[in-house]
């Protein structure tokens, strides 16, 4: 059953009243134990007076309450510490679920199972057999119509320092002790202890431009053609950079993360670039190994690998190995992803939200390149509306060996 009950979020008076609202309707029941629930999909601006409204005026008295935030969580390493230690100072961690639904993505939650359920994977994921590790977020449309929203946070707040970090993140630890939420955390939160902050040198920053391409009437408009979008905005619409991990296992090997708007295709996906087989007999060089995670669109797992091209000739041929989810398992229903982190907060599950800790070393690694793309005002590079993003980046990410 769903109920509306009107009332001001930033006055503990709007929640009295909510407190009140619920206690009537929660009367209606014969449980003992009457749990709340509290989902901030607020703008961050007033996360602290709605947070304290909550606390003080509709809190439970009888059962649990738990109060789910939406990112983003601050808008750098200061603001982000300035939201935690309200937090902290009326909440305790395990009633704070701070969600990021890509932790709920099928592929997402299949990357433990797939990580350290096969013995295949757990001696060759390292730096001695992987070459580079590269994370890919693409969506074919532009920001027009909500430009100024986005103007304020940009590509690499709105998808690269929260979704594709979590992903590098489940990617790069170490195996956990357990599933509990404190033992994977742990982990998490040692592979971002371990990566410096990025360098402008590191990144390559785009924008994109109207391309006008026959029947795609999004093409018509450029990033700054959105009237709430400033003629002189800098703010990136696309960003490519890579990050290393300075610990045993990784080693040297680059993480390149890559998200844009307004490009060719729409895809998210973990490339996972083996190291070319030495001393090779063959006529022609067998191509590098590769173990792909598709997370969005058409959930799959496949691995490139090379066997022998049909004929009387022996010369590799690349095929895959391919898990598509649509096909493998036809009819079975995958749940949403804040359909599976909503019910785990009603389970008091936290391992697929972000704890504070996580929150600050990912800022850290993040907020020099914003705050220096910001103050000098660095010129993202133009790219065309549904092309790859700036050519800059595929050379970038040549250089870097994949």
């Amino acid at each position: 059953m769903l109920s509306y009950c009107q009332g001001p979020y930033d006055q503990v008076s709007g929640f009295q009243k909510l407190d009140q609202f619920c206690i009537d309707w929660e009367s209606q029941s014969s449980s003992k134990h009457n749990n709340r629930i509290f989902y901030l999909a607020l703008p961050p601006s007033v996360f602290q007076s709605v947070t304290s409204c909550i606390k003080e005026g509709a809190w439970g008295k009888k059962g649990w309450s738990r109060v789910i935030i939406e990112k983003p969580f601050g808008h750098d390493s200061e603001s982000s510490q300035v939201l935690s230690d309200h937090l902290s100072s009326i909440y305790k961690e395990e009633d704070m679920y701070r969600i990021d639904h890509y932790l709920g993505k099928e592929m997402v939650q299949n990357m433990m199972i797939l990580r350290f359920g096969n013995r295949i994977y757990q001696p060759i994921w390292n730096r001695d057999n992987i070459d580079t590790i590269k994370i890919t977020f693409k969506e074919p449309f532009g920001t027009y119509g909500r430009g100024g929203y986005f103007d304020n946070f940009g590509i690499i707040r709105d998808i690269l320092q929260n979704h594709l970090l979590q992903v590098l993140c489940m990617v790069a630890m170490e195996k956990p002790v357990s599933l509990d939420a404190a033992d994977l955390r742990d982990e998490k939160v040692k592979v971002l202890k371990a990566i410096p902050p990025i360098e402008l040198s590191d990144s390559v920053l785009g924008q994109y431009v109207a391309s006008n391409r026959e029947g795609i009437e999004d093409s018509k408009y450029g990033y700054k053609d959105d009237e709430t979008v400033p003629k002189d905005s800098v703010t990136p619409t696309f960003a490519q950079t890579v990050l290393f991990i300075k610990n045993e296992r990784w080693d040297g090997v680059p993480f390149i993360l890559k998200a844009g708007k307004a490009l060719d295709e729409r895809k998210c996906e973990v490339r996972i670039q083996f190291r070319e087989v030495p001393g090779n007999i063959f006529s022609e060089t067998p191509q590098r190994n590769e173990l792909v995670i598709r997370l969005q669109p058409d959930e799959a797992v496949y691995m490139k690998m090379n066997i022998k091209k049909p004929g009387l000739y022996t010369k590799p041929l690349c095929a895959e190995l391919d898990v598509t989810y649509k096909d493998r398992f036809d009819g079975k229903r995958l749940p949403d992803a804040y359909e599976r982190l909503i019910l785990d907060v009603m389970r008091g599950v936290q391992g697929s939200f972000v704890r504070s800790d996580e929150l600050k070393e990912a800022w850290r690694i993040f907020t020099p390149l914003l705050h220096k793309i910001e103050k000098e005002k660095i010129e993202p590079i133009d790219y065309a509306h549904g092309g790859r993003g700036p050519a800059e980046a595929d050379a970038f990410a040549e250089k870097l060996g994949y």
